[in-house]
C-alpha cells in the first residue's frame, strides 16, 4: 500500500470517529474527569498496543487532553484502524511518574512510551497544554524532523505549553502562544506544524455544534469520497482559525454551525445538542456571523 493511499484511508477513518459515530446519553461516569485506572497496573503496562498485519504501518496515538477525553477516544480509533484495517497500533497517555499504568489526563508533565515514535509511520497528536521533560520532548522533536506525517486533532492546536518563565526549558517554542526570537516558531507547534493555534471558539461552547460541509475545491479529494454533506457531526463547537490559511493548506471539510434545538442539558454527554437537529446559526454568542465564513476543521 503506498503512504499515499493509507494516509488519506487514516484521514477519512478520523474525520469519522472523530466527529461522528457517537451515542447521546448521561455522561459515563466522568466524575469531573478523575483518574482513570485503563491499563493493566500489576504489569505496570503504560500504553496500549494494537497488532495489525506484520508489514502494515505503525501508527502511535498520542493522548492527553482533560476535555474532550482523547484518552477514551484514541485507543477506539486503534482499534478501528487496527482490526479493521490492519494497521498496527501503539495509544500513549498522559500519568504520573509514580502511578505507572494510571490514565490521568490533568497531568501534564508525563506521557509515557513516546520512544514509541522512533518506529511510527504516523502520528496522530490528540493533546491540551503539555508541558512534558526534555527527553520526552527531543521524541516529538526528533520525529517531526524527520518529515513523517502527522495528523493533530482537536486540541492539538495548543498541545504544549512551556513558561516563558520556566528558564530550563528550551521548548518554549512549541508553546501554543509563543512569539520569541525563533520567528518560524510563532505561534508554537499548532501555528507551525498544523497550520493554526488556538485562536477561539467561532461557535457557541456547549451550545452549538458542527456540522460537516465538504469544501467547493475538496469535492474530488480522495479524502471526501463517499462522504456527503451532513454526513460529519460534533457536538463540539467549531474553533476559529485565521484566513487564509498558511502556505498551500487546503481545507477538505468547513464546519457549519448549528443550533441546539433542545434544552441545554449538563449531564448530558452533548449538552443536550443532538445530530438532527437543522437550525443553521446565524450568529453565535459573541454576537460575530457564525458561517460567514464557515471555518476549515479539516
Amino acid at each position: 500500500m503506498k503512504i499515499y493511499s493509507w494516509y488519506l484511508k487514516i484521514w477519512l477513518i478520523v474525520l469519522f470517529g472523530s466527529l461522528s459515530g457517537c451515542n447521546p446519553g448521561k455522561k459515563d461516569s466522568e466524575v469531573d474527569i478523575k483518574t482513570t485506572e485503563i491499563l493493566d497496573t500489576s504489569s505496570t503496562e503504560q500504553w496500549l498496543k494494537f497488532v495489525g498485519n506484520t508489514h502494515s504501518p505503525h501508527i502511535v496515538l498520542i493522548s492527553g487532553d482533560e476535555e474532550y477525553r482523547s484518552e477514551e477516544a484514541l485507543p477506539q480509533l486503534a482499534k478501528i484502524l487496527s482490526e479493521k484495517h490492519g494497521f498496527n497500533c501503539t495509544v500513549l497517555f498522559a500519568q504520573k511518574p509514580d502511578k505507572p499504568g494510571v490514565v490521568n489526563p490533568k497531568y501534564l508533565k508525563n506521557i509515557a512510551g513516546l520512544q514509541h515514535l522512533q518506529t511510527a509511520d504516523l502520528m496522530v497528536i490528540f493533546t491540551r497544554f503539555r508541558e512534558l521533560p526534555d527527553d520526552q520532548m527531543k521524541e516529538i522533536d526528533n520525529y517531526l524532523k524527520s518529515g513523517r506525517p502527522v495528523i493533530g486533532m482537536r486540541t492539538s492546536t495548543h498541545a504544549f505549553s512551556f513558561p516563558m518563565t520556566d528558564s530550563a526549558s528550551v521548548w518554549h517554542h512549541y508553546s501554543h502562544n509563543y512569539d520569541g526570537p525563533i520567528k518560524e516558531w510563532k505561534g508554537g507547534f499548532g501555528r507551525l506544524v498544523l497550520g493554526e493555534r488556538w485562536v477561539s471558539h467561532h461557535g457557541h461552547h456547549r451550545h452549538q455544534s458542527t456540522l460537516g460541509i465538504i469544501d467547493e475545491n475538496a469535492k474530488s479529494h480522495p479524502i471526501t469520497r463517499g462522504i456527503n454533506n451532513g454526513d460529519i457531526w460534533g457536538a463540539s463547537d467549531v474553533y476559529e482559525v485565521r484566513l487564509p490559511l498558511l502556505g498551500d493548506s487546503q481545507p477538505i471539510i468547513l464546519g457549519q454551525v448549528m443550533n441546539r434545538k433542545g434544552e441545554f442539558d449538563e449531564n448530558d454527554r452533548f449538552y443536550g445538542m443532538r445530530p438532527t437537529d437543522n437550525e443553521i446559526a446565524e450568529f453565535n454568542n459573541k454576537g460575530f456571523k457564525a458561517n460567514d465564513p464557515m471555518m476549515p476543521i479539516a
